[in-house]
């Protein structure tokens, strides 16, 4: 079985699955790859295979404070926290406490319980909470803008690294084997089987050679039977749980 490795193949996959080349199949071109383009989006939208989770640095530049947002790629389909600008950075200054703390009292591990830092730790974590809290952000995928609800002028500088924990979707022509998902195949191949369904629905009842009556009626039912059942078990087999996230 020839497995699909790019849109090309995997466009020839779905016209066999519907009977090309023993049967003709009545679609353009353009049409079918609007079809995969519809599953792709479904696919990415409620499948768990179509999206990663993953945590992306982002550099602070001069554009961005001017803005007062961060622009994202089309790639990025939901944000759910950042981390707190500037942690990093210094992480390691030697007025840090954290580092003060590590220095002074955890210079031994093997020693030395990590009890008290651990504790210290969540007491600074709830001091950070009360006193400063956590910055809000606002995302919407298709503006492609990170809002964060903080002083742009004095909370960041140019080339301060933010971290973005996020969603984006998992680019087929990087990973081909999304190609050959089982279910992006169904589906793909349901869209195209209804597009062409409703490109012949003109036709019915028109007789051709050999007493053979057209039906693309038939042939689009078929297809919305299908698309109805794939769209059941996308959110019954497929689907990650509903989650809060920005976008």
């Amino acid at each position: 079985m020839a497995i699909p490795t790019n849109r090309d193949e995997f466009a020839q996959y779905c016209l066999r699955k519907l009977g090309a080349p023993v049967i003709e199949v009545n679609i353009d071109n353009e049409q079918i790859d609007d079809c995969i383009d519809d599953a792709l989006l479904k696919f990415r939208d409620y499948h768990f295979d179509g999206v990663e989770r993953v945590l992306d640095k982002h550099i602070m530049t001069a554009q961005d404070i001017t803005n007062q947002y961060i622009t994202l790629s089309d790639a990025y389909i939901g944000v759910t926290r950042i981390f707190d600008v500037g942690e990093s950075t210094n992480l390691h200054s030697l007025f840090n406490l954290r580092y003060q703390i590590r220095m002074n009292d955890l210079y031994d591990f093997a020693g030395r319980s990590t009890v008290p830092y651990v504790m210290a730790m969540r007491h600074i974590e709830t001091l950070q909470e009360t006193f400063v809290g956590k910055k809000f952000i606002r995302f919407n995928r298709h503006t492609h803008q990170l809002h964060i609800d903080f002083d742009w002028t004095a909370d960041v500088i140019a080339g301060e690294y933010v971290i973005i924990d996020c969603y984006k979707v998992v680019d087929p022509d990087a990973y081909t084997s999304t190609w050959n998902d089982p279910f992006l195949k169904q589906y793909a191949a349901a869209l195209i089987k209804r597009q062409w369904g409703q490109n012949m629905i003109k036709f019915v009842g028109i007789p051709l050679m050999g007493g053979i009556t057209m039906n693309g009626r038939e042939i689009y039912n078929d297809a919305i039977s299908d698309l109805a059942t794939l769209d059941k078990e996308l959110l019954t087999n497929w689907s990650i749980p509903s989650m809060d996230f920005t976008g």
